[in-house]
């Protein structure tokens, strides 16, 4: 079985004739190490699935299993423990917390469940010498630039290693130079870490860089290493 199996995936909204299918009976398969880019207009769903995936949203049918469990079986509680062990999150406005500093910000996933240990502390640290902020660590977001607030949005993301990360639009409000940076940061996280890489864009130039492309269309997922290209 996959590390991450998707199956039958289906989301609507709405009742009736009312209703709105944004996802159809989609399936996706993927391992430790791999990475995908999902492209398409604005409007198809990517944010959707990528919070479906994120057990920040239901889907109306079908399944999502994470290392072999489906965390649509699980109760709110325990649902908010399985996406702070094995999922990680980079949202395109960062959500950093502006009174935190930059190691503050980068230790929070572990403050919600527990307490910066000295090796949680050690990691974090790594993460943002890593990442090219070591510089910057008693620094507030307010003291940083776009592209560093995105930066430490990674590093936190990563902290608990998790099993899957989850990008949605990394490069969207970045300058070009910035938007490479990250893009190509982006790019070495599946290898070095061992984790799933989903990374939602309208960036074709950043989908070009993934192993592997799709595109969302008609709530499917169809095929789009050619279009990318």
């Amino acid at each position: 079985m996959s590390d991450l199996s998707v199956q039958q995936l289906s989301k609507s909204y709405g009742q009736g004739d009312e209703s709105i299918a944004i996802l159809d009976h989609l399936s996706l398969e993927l391992n430790r190490g791999q990475d995908l880019a999902v492209i398409g207009p604005s409007g198809t769903g990517k944010s959707t699935l990528l919070q479906i995936l994120g057990v920040l949203d239901r889907p109306s049918s079908g399944t999502v299993e994470l290392e072999g469990k489906n965390p649509f079986t699980l109760n709110e509680n325990q649902q908010a423990k399985f996406r702070n062990q094995h999922i990680g999150f980079i949202f395109q406005d960062h959500h950093l917390l502006p009174q935190w500093n930059v190691l503050e910000n980068t230790l929070l996933p572990c403050l919600a469940f527990g307490k910066a240990t000295p090796e949680i502390q050690s990691r974090a640290k790594d993460l943002l010498d890593r990442v090219g902020l070591s510089h910057r660590l008693g620094h507030l977001p307010s003291q940083l630039s776009g592209g560093e607030r995105e930066r430490v949005a990674v590093a936190r993301a990563l902290l608990l290693k998790p099993t899957l990360l989850l990008a949605d639009e990394p490069t969207g409000n970045l300058d070009e130079q910035n938007a490479q940076k990250i893009g190509q940061l982006l790019m070495e996280i599946p290898r070095e870490h061992n984790t799933i890489l989903i990374v939602v864009t309208h960036s074709l130039e950043l989908a070009r860089g993934m192993s592997s492309c799709k595109e969302l269309r008609s709530g499917k997922l169809i095929d789009a290493l050619e279009r990318a290209k």
